[in-house]
């Protein structure tokens, strides 16, 4: 994999999908990046957080511009706000739960391809900011899941648990 020598900018007005409960913005995909990362600008709502994971293949990242985050990696659990920094290696399960939001973030996962995960359960946004919360189609969640290689191991998190994970 390598980048695209050419280079690239990606208009900052890149059309938004609600993906689950979320508003992304894909701003690099496997196509701009020679297959080397996916970029995305993100937002989620307090409460929000995805079942707890595992990226075979991926590692994933994000930078939080705004609002706090609790995290789980493995047997860690860290709290996240502006300015930090979390990465998420591969094959690691991990989860989070927004505590202080709305979170905004930049997120990159490497290799590309998380966008098209993004797409498949994603729909278009058809307004500014996030979508209304709306239960997932679990049904849905897992067959994708399974298919582009995520390992669903657990529910979400809940913003109140200070369990120790593992």
């Amino acid at each position: 994999m390598s980048i695209d020598q050419r280079g690239f900018v990606m208009a900052a007005d890149s059309l938004a999908t609600w993906f689950l409960d979320t508003t992304m913005r894909v701003l690099a995909r496997n196509d701009d990046t020679g297959g080397a990362f996916t970029f995305i600008h993100w937002e989620a709502p307090t409460g929000f957080g995805p079942p707890r994971h595992v990226h075979p293949t991926e590692d994933e990242a994000f930078y939080l511009v705004t609002g706090t985050l609790d995290v789980v990696c493995g047997d860690d659990k860290w709290t996240a706000g502006p300015g930090d920094f979390v990465f998420l290696p591969k094959g690691i399960p991990h989860a989070f739960v927004v505590t202080n939001g709305p979170v905004e973030g930049l997120q990159i996962t490497s290799p590309a391809g998380f966008e098209d995960y993004v797409a498949e359960l994603g729909r278009p946004a058809t307004s500014s900011g996030l979508p209304e919360p709306t239960p997932p189609d679990h049904e849905h969640l897992m067959e994708a899941s399974e298919r582009f290689g995520y390992l669903i191991v657990g529910p979400p998190m809940c913003a109140d648990d200070d369990t120790t994970p593992g």
